[in-house]
């Protein structure tokens, strides 16, 4: 028996890296994953290297109409929603002195913007008790440079965590963060070897995360496992934010 066996889940940004991971392991567990992509070709790819209980929906997180779409997708399909993880976002480095208003509004609209919207509109399919996990980062408890745009749009899901677990505490959902630290996906592998080594430096073990470790936390937020746990950061990142 699965942890979410007969479960219906949402994940956004899943074409690949811990979301995927995430899909993946939710399906071997029992659930049912609507996941979204931008990228028509990876959105399939992703659909197929899950292979079965999931169908993929094209859209952009940060587009709202995009989300109205999924939704629809999900209702007509579905009808509900036991779990939703707001994995949609990306990332961007500029020291204070060089950042423009086309990256903060990028950054923004997306990680902070483009996560409210995906909670708020999948709550009407909401089953009451159902978990709601948000894409964090351990950039905002670290003070990393050239990351503040980027870190700032990850501290605002705290404050929307500790606001909503009250806002929906009469229907017992859940919300929390899974804060990643430095993690092998491909975004990682794009740095320069000088910013992956500083990485490395932070981590105890000087191994960086693994996208099923990642999701294997998305697992025990999104199931029974953690029904006592709400309104909480879990830092998935090797010990980085606490050194």
């Amino acid at each position: 028996m699965g942890k979410l066996d007969g479960k219906v889940a949402v994940i956004t940004g899943a074409t690949s890296g811990m979301a995927l991971a995430s899909a993946r392991l939710f399906v071997e567990e029992g659930a049912y994953v609507f996941i979204t992509g931008r990228r028509k070709e990876n959105l399939n790819e992703a659909v197929k290297a899950i292979g079965r209980n999931v169908t993929g929906v094209q859209g952009d997180a940060a587009n709202l109409a995009d989300l109205d779409r999924l939704y629809e997708t999900v209702r007509q399909e579905k009808g509900h929603i036991d779990a939703v993880f707001a994995s949609a976002g990306h990332g961007g480095r500029a020291p204070l002195e060089e950042i423009t208003e086309e990256q903060f509004d990028s950054l923004f609209s997306l990680n902070t913007r483009g996560t409210l919207f995906t909670v708020q509109k999948a709550l009407p399919m909401m089953r009451d008790g159902g978990s709601i996990i948000m894409n964090g980062s351990i950039a905002h408890l670290k003070g990393m440079p050239g990351l503040s745009v980027y870190a700032g749009s990850k501290a605002a899901l705290r404050s929307f965590a500790r606001s909503w677990v009250v806002e929906l505490a009469e229907r017992r959902i859940r919300v929390n963060i899974l804060s990643p630290g430095p993690t092998a996906t491909n975004a990682m592998a794009n740095l320069p070897a000088e910013a992956k080594e500083y990485f490395l430096s932070g981590i105890p073990r000087r191994e960086l995360g693994r996208s099923e470790e990642i999701a294997s936390v998305a697992l025990f937020l999104a199931s029974g496992d953690s029904s006592f746990v709400n309104g909480s950061e879990i830092c998935v990142d090797g010990g980085m934010a606490q050194i």
